[in-house]
């Protein structure tokens, strides 16, 4: 489908890649991936005909039609929502423009459009339209609106279901989360795990990655390299290869030195002259090999940790909050102790970024309460933020403006360095940076002088993975209270230790991290249904009985009390055979774990390949599946012990 034969490009000195080949063929999955700047953007330009590439060539097979979805800036015009998402053609645009020229259903331009929409049967693609629309959270009443009346999160969006019914050969997508919610996120990624065509990908998502591709192309130092397996394999991969690497180096780099350390002693000595001499010609002979050249070096430092604030960071009390016509809760109740992890999840449109600016106190509340706590200091992370930056400073004034005592420029510098701003960038003036750099400053800002209450909106949106490994270790050493939002799930894994989920004006509290949430959120085992149930009947029933006020004998109630003993006593049996059902699979495991463990230990596994892969594989198996037996177990006895 496409090929890239020794293909090399730079800029000026800078050389982005040389020598480069791989092809894709159809049914491919590939993910793109390599730090900022390494060339990921320009190769998809370059197979989008908008560069040139100093050597080599691309060959695309006749007649592959390329599907493009931008990171940021698609175009939208005086289309409306659905004609934008049919417009997979030429013809269909034209069709569309024709429409809007000549809205007279009699004028004969009109009745040669619509001819030509019904040949292309355009209605039939209209209703595959709208429902992928629809999958992507559009509601039918914003179908018929004009597409540039929409944020530049939604028209993206719309070009995506664009492609989608399009279903071009190769579809290639820079960022394709970066405007999805956890819930269409979801969506998406199941109608790419069932498209025909082939998908590159340039993606900072992780677990995007391992639900979409079967293979990874990395471009780094100027180099490709290719893997089969999603991502997490890839970094399995990467790290044996770059083990082999180094080997090989220091192996080479061991013999090089023996064979100088011979012609250094020997050269000046007429009877090994000539050994010393071929020596020489070995050296000058020898293909010098590079060390490996890993940007992987784990970003670490720590961030000045905030005062500390009372047991009760904040109250709401029957909040109501509307924007206009548009009501986003009319009774909201919710309690924020000190030093939880809360990560706001639900469909986009539900309330999370509302939330968050009724807890920051940027949106005045209808009405209710809202009462924060004891010397509570709130710092809230958004898109406006980048407001309040001073254009006319540099990156590095600005990120130095309030820092603590103790963070001398140095640390700050390597701070900026780890979000990107590296070298020369930091006395580069705001004004000049792109919104996604203004982004990165105001966040860097945020944490150099941390509050105790942190309030984060899609924090990890223009951060490369490095970045947000450093963000998640800066903030698991946080000692304050954390409420967020993020679409990034292996971000949410890593920091959220307790889930609220809104949806439809009312939230709903899970006692547990983002696995947690799913697990109960997707319940449904008859014991959780039964559960259920009753909590649903309880208010009715209550409310019946404070209104009918039944008279209940003596003998009655004894009888009611020994079945409800024989319920718990039953449902706490239950609960022991939980226990131990997860007991005995969690040492089974453990066993299988060891037994994999020792063969891994094993040299000679290793000149296997396959046999290794599997060995890998099968080991991240059953360490995710223990790590989930574990937390069953856990939650069991915890519920056993409430039952005692």
């Amino acid at each position: 489908m496409l090929t890239f034969s020794k293909l090399s490009k730079g800029y000026g000195q800078k050389t982005l890649f040389t020598d480069i080949s791989f092809r894709i063929l159809q049914g491919d999955r590939i993910g793109l991936v390599g730090p900022n700047g390494a060339g990921k953007t320009t190769l998809f330009n370059i197979i989008l005909g908008k560069t040139e590439c100093d050597n080599g060539k691309v060959e695309l097979d006749r007649g592959t039609v390329i599907g493009f979805l931008p990171q940021e800036s698609a175009p939208a015009g005086e289309e409306t929502v659905a004609e934008l998402a049919t417009s997979v053609s030429p013809e269909f645009v034209t069709i569309y423009n024709t429409l809007r020229a000549f809205p007279d259903p009699d004028c004969e331009e009109r009745i040669d459009a619509m001819e030509q929409f019904v040949d292309l049967d355009g209605y039939t693609l209209e209703a595959k339209a709208k429902r992928i629309l629809a999958g992507l959270a559009f509601r039918p009443e914003d179908f018929d609106k004009p597409a540039h009346t929409l944020s530049g999160g939604w028209i993206m969006r719309a070009h995506l279901a664009r492609l989608l019914v399009m279903e071009p050969d190769l579809l290639m997508l820079d960022e394709p989360t970066n405007h999805l919610d956890l819930e269409t996120l979801g969506w998406f990624q199941n109608q790419l795990s069932n498209y025909s065509g082939a998908i590159l990908t340039i993606s900072h998502d992780r677990e995007f990655l391992n639900g979409v591709c079967d293979g990874i192309i990395e471009i780094a130092n100027g180099h490709l390299h290719r893997y089969h397996g999603n991502y997490d394999y890839y970094l399995t991969q990467k790290a044996d290869r770059e083990a082999q690497q180094l080997a090989a180096y220091n192996n080479q780099q061991r013999e090089i030195a023996h064979l100088e350390d011979f012609v250094r002693r020997f050269r000046a000595k007429a009877s090994k002259a000539s050994q010393a001499q071929a020596r020489m010609k070995t050296l000058e002979k020898m293909v010098r090999l590079s060390p490996p050249e890993s940007a992987a070096d784990t970003i670490s430092f720590s961030f000045p940790q905030p005062m500390r604030s009372g047991q009760r960071v904040a109250t709401f009390e029957n909040i109501q909050q509307a924007y206009g016509d548009h009501v986003v809760y009319t009774d909201l109740n919710l309690i924020i102790e000190k030093q939880q992890r809360i990560v706001l999840v639900g469909p986009n449109g539900a309330g999370k970024s509302t939330l968050l600016k009724i807890l920051a106190g940027s949106v005045e509340i209808q009405s209710g309460v809202r009462e924060m706590g004891h010397n509570v200091s709130v710092g809230y992370f958004s898109q406006q933020r980048v407001e309040v930056l001073d254009v006319e400073r540099s990156v590095l004034d600005e990120a130095t403006e309030r820092v603590v005592s103790g963070m001398n420029e140095q640390k700050v510098r390597g701070i900026l360095g780890a979000f990107l701003f590296k070298g020369d960038d930091v006395f580069k003036k705001v004004k000049v940076l792109s919104g996604g750099e203004k982004s990165r400053l105001a966040l860097v800002k945020l944490l150099l002088n941390p509050p105790n209450l942190l309030l984060l909106d899609e924090p990890t949106t223009h951060l490369d993975m490095p970045s947000i490994d450093a963000l998640i270790g800066a903030l698991k050493d946080y000692t304050g209270t954390l409420v967020f939002v993020s679409h990034d799930v292996h971000f949410i894994r890593a920091i959220a230790e307790h889930t609220v989920q809104i949806q439809a004006g009312t939230t709903t509290n899970f006692a547990g991290d983002y696995d947690y949430y799913l697990r109960k959120s997707n319940a449904s085992s008859e014991q959780s249904g039964l559960v259920a149930g009753i909590k649903n009947a309880r208010p009715d029933f209550e409310a019946k009985a404070k209104s009918k006020q039944p008279v209940v004998s003596a003998k009655e109630r004894r009888r009611i009390e020994a079945e409800k003993r024989k319920l718990e006593s039953k449902g706490r049996k239950g609960v022991e055979k939980r226990v131990a059902k997860l007991e005995v699979e969690v040492l089974k495991l453990e066993a299988e774990q060891a037994a994999v463990t020792e063969q891994l230990g094993n040299p000679g596994v290793y000149a296997d390949k396959e046999k290794a892969k599997e060995l890998n594989m099968q080991s991240a198996r059953i360490s995710k599946r223990l790590q989930e037996k574990n937390y069953e177990w856990e939650t069991a006895t915890d519920e056993l012990s409430k039952l005692l």
